[in-house]
């Protein structure tokens, strides 16, 4: 993994919903802007509702409406809190964690920058410390796949899954030209 893939501000900027600066700032070691709680808050939502609507091709009266059936306010105030101008209540802050799926809970929104940084280097570090022992895991967080159910739900016979396992087993294992590679 290249050091440009961990520590890319632009992307943990966007992960963290701080700002591509702070990051930077942060990744040199140095102390960002002071800010309160409520400026950390109204931030982040801001940025996470323009990354939404970037990624959506919303308007922004459309995600105060979605907003407004979600949470049950109205769409003035769900405007002024994704534009980043009014501090949401904590039940409100609570609905948007759910809303926007972001990790961390609602200390997403008022952690310290440093705090939310950390959030998302820490797995990233760990990862690279102490690679998952288990290639299953470990193909499945290189593909982006936080859970798989195992369990077949009737889907599939016990015999099909073995079929399909022996299939990829020996997909990857050498043919029989390939005899004189001892590398198995």
């Amino acid at each position: 993994m290249k050091r440009s893939e961990v520590v890319n501000p632009r992307e943990l900027a966007a992960k963290t919903a701080l700002p591509e600066s702070t990051v930077r700032i942060l990744l040199k070691g140095g102390t960002p802007p002071i800010d309160t709680v409520n400026d950390r808050v109204c931030a982040r939502i801001n940025t996470l509702a323009n990354a939404h609507l970037d990624r959506t091709g919303k308007r922004m009266s459309d995600l105060a409406a979605d907003i407004r059936e979600v949470v049950g306010v109205s769409d003035y105030w769900a405007r002024q809190v994704c534009d980043g101008k009014k501090v949401p209540s904590v039940e409100f802050l609570h609905e948007l964690v759910e809303y926007f799926r972001v990790d961390g809970g609602e200390a997403y929104f008022t952690a310290p920058a440093a705090d939310a940084l950390n959030r998302v280097l820490l797995p990233v570090v760990q990862s690279l410390e102490q690679p998952d022992a288990d290639p299953m895991k470990a193909l499945m967080k290189q593909l982006g796949v936080r859970e798989i159910d195992m369990r077949r739900h009737g889907s599939m016979t016990p015999e099909g899954l073995e079929r399909l396992l022996r299939g990829v087993i020996l997909s990857v294992l050498p043919s029989e030209g390939d005899k004189g590679d001892t590398h198995r």
